[in-house]
């Protein structure tokens, strides 16, 4: 009998702790040749999780704009287009905020930077991380793509998406000639979502790999040393899935937990690897089943990736005053209510600069006079709390989605009602 995705998966991320694990203990001396032969093992297993990943990512580029120029095209009224933008961007706003005050209030109310009183780094630790602030020129180049070809080879999620509504309501303007266009790219969304069948045959592989990697490196012995803080933060995502998403849900009048049902493989997918790009085909796949309407999913969904990262955002408010606590510094109401502020900003203009988290962090701290060395504090388990906010995003990606059908009378629950993939 063939195990379904989720098994295989899961399968995978328990092979790749345990080989992770037999690795880190058998050169866990802390001698400088053991240390190497660790890197070396370490990197050679990242490669799986690294060419599964690029394979995932060669597929994102022509997805999104060949299903997006075919949904606005479809549309063919740029005031749909308007206001469909409108309210999607209207909801990425108010999770954005929900998210934000979420994990400012898990920090505040579980102190984990006071409770675990952590070792402070040394003055002029090198963290790899440059802080950045936000800057409205960069915000808006990185909004409008100077070319499409360097947006595609370079997966900006958000020019391609820019271009392709240009490319899409030029192309519903040209009338019948716009057709054949359409025919075509609607064939190429179909050849990539072959692909995506072909290439999750791998994600097993891909997500060992990625597990293996971090366990070799750090062994488990670090869940035992950041325990609390990794509790705390994960509490934090559980409350916000399972709670401020639910009730989202339940006032949009959402079967909100089969959704959650239909979407455990992306999620899956997600937490292991920790890259929210490599469930995204999977996702689509998933909200198609859920009944919402292929054109909404088609506009919604790319945004997401730049707008709406609900799990990233409640990490950067929680690791920010995190570091604050650790360094005995209590941040006032007016001084939160900035950081909100600041984030809200800079965390949209800086979507696939490497470890973005971090690097935003980096920036708010300076606002405060906090040491960047702090983010020390963090560099160590970024990886293991990357997989839990990449997973919440892609969750909170699917609810958008399934909230701006339902606000467009877009969403099919007769669909969900005769899926045969319903959980029970």
């Amino acid at each position: 009998m063939k195990l379904s995705i989720t098994w295989r998966i899961f399968i995978g991320l328990v092979l790749g702790v345990l080989v992770g694990y037999i690795v880190h203990m058998s050169y866990d001396s802390g001698s400088p040749a053991d240390q190497e032969t660790l890197a070396t093992w370490s990197k050679n297993l990242q490669i799986i999780s690294k060419v599964f990943l690029r394979m995932i990512k060669m597929i994102i580029g022509p997805l999104v704009f060949s299903m997006l120029v075919v949904g606005i095209a479809k549309l063919g009224d740029f005031k749909m287009v308007g206001r469909i933008g409108g309210k999607t961007l209207g909801y990425f706003l108010f999770a954005t905020v929900l998210s934000l005050l979420t994990g400012l209030a898990v920090v505040n109310i579980l102190k984990p930077g006071k409770v675990m009183q952590l070792p402070l780094p040394a003055t002029g630790t090198d963290t790899g991380i440059e802080a950045k602030k936000f800057s409205l020129e960069s915000f808006m180049y990185h909004i409008f793509p100077q070319s499409i070809i360097e947006s595609m080879a370079g997966n900006e999620i958000l020019q391609i998406v820019v271009f392709s509504i240009f490319f899409g309501i030029a192309t519903a303007a040209i009338g019948d000639a716009g057709k054949v266009v359409v025919k075509g790219l609607d064939a190429v969304s179909h050849v990539m979502f072959k692909i995506v069948s072909y290439v999750m045959n791998f994600a097993p592989f891909g997500v060992f790999g990625a597990i293996a990697a971090v366990v070799a490196t750090e062994g488990l012995g670090i869940f035992a040393g950041y325990a609390y803080l990794i509790f705390s933060f994960f509490l934090g995502l559980a409350f916000f899935v399972f709670v401020v998403l639910w009730i989202i849900c339940l006032v949009n009048k959402i079967p909100y937990f089969k959704l959650l049902g239909l979407i455990k493989d992306p999620a899956l997918l997600t937490f292991s690897t920790a890259s929210s790009e490599a469930s995204m085909p999977q996702t689509i796949e998933a909200l198609k089943k859920y009944g919402c309407s292929e054109k909404i999913i088609s506009f919604v969904l790319p945004l997401g990736y730049s707008f709406n990262l609900d799990g990233s955002m409640m990490y950067m408010t929680f690791a920010t005053a995190f570091i604050a606590q650790a360094y005995g510094k209590d941040l006032s109401t007016v001084q939160q209510i900035t950081m909100l502020a600041t984030l809200m900003l800079s965390s949209k203009g800086i979507a696939g600069v490497p470890r973005a988290s971090l690097v935003i962090i980096a920036g708010t701290m300076t606002m405060f006079d906090l040491p960047i060395e702090g983010l020390a504090l963090l560099l160590g388990i970024d990886q293991i709390l990357d997989m839990g906010r990449s997973a919440t995003s892609v969750i909170g990606n699917a609810v958008a989605t399934a909230v701006v059908s339902k606000w467009e009378g877009e969403l099919d629950l007769r669909k969900l009602h005769s899926s045969e993939e319903l959980p029970v």
